[in-house]
């Protein structure tokens, strides 16, 4: 079992993560956010884990509500395996330690496109926002991803270091996984009304839905990872 490598951030463009795996814990309070991250990456630290799972990373809610879990395989097998075998006793330790814990479930997705302008590459992100929509295939969710892209490369908005289109792979959903240089960024951008072009081309596209408000939308900073596979 190779040791693990911690990192801030992923490397979400590594070629070998076939499926990126993304769920959120429900904390009982926001005094117990970094208690449950500290769990899970030191549930997996102390296992054999599979070659299959290439890293884990952990990210806490500005609200404190709850704690963001991003995963990359190789593959769904390896990790529907690893569930039927070995979740249920991880996830149980967990629960001994600290009760309350809710999880609405993983959902499985595949990266379809970036935008992650070269200049920025040696940039390290502050901080993870994650808009979410409803498409109804992938035809909406292709045409999501492409429409939003476009707009960023011709505004190329101060401090967004790369925005990443996580396409599920039930058709029904796409994750913007949007890396930014810090919070503050974010606000400039949204304040200055950098998401009105946004919602307004989005609001055009036939079968996508924003799941989140221009002020709802999930913000995160960076806490814990594994890295159990270098990217290569």
């Amino acid at each position: 079992m190779p040791a693990p490598i911690s990192a801030p951030f992923p490397a979400v463009r590594r070629a070998d993560a076939g499926t990126i795996l993304v769920s959120s814990w429900i904390v009982p309070a926001p005094d117990v956010q970094e208690r449950a991250a500290d769990l899970v990456i030191e549930e997996w630290e102390r296992q054999e884990r599979p070659d299959a799972m290439l890293s884990l990373t952990t990210f806490l809610s500005e609200d404190g509500s709850h704690v963001l879990n991003y995963a990359q395989w190789t593959d769904d097998d390896a990790h529907r395996e690893w569930v039927r075998e070995r979740r249920p006793a991880a996830i149980g330790t967990i629960d001994k330690t600290l009760p309350g814990i809710e999880r609405p479930g993983v959902v499985r997705y595949a990266l379809y496109r970036s935008y992650a302008p070269q200049e920025n590459a040696s940039r390290r992100p502050g901080a993870l926002v994650t808009p979410t929509f409803d498409t109804q295939g992938p035809h909406g969710q292709r045409a999501l991803s492409d429409a939003v892209i476009g707009i960023l490369e011709r505004i190329r908005p101060a401090g967004l270091l790369g925005a990443h289109f996580h396409a599920s792979k039930d058709g029904r959903r796409v994750l913007n996984y949007v890396e930014w240089q810090d919070m503050a960024a974010w606000r400039r951008f949204a304040d200055d009304g950098g998401t009105n072009e946004l919602r307004t081309k989005i609001g055009t596209l036939e079968g996508v839905t924003p799941a989140y408000s221009r002020l709802d939308v999930p913000r995160y900073r960076p806490y814990r990872s594994l890295e159990n596979v270098p990217a290569p």
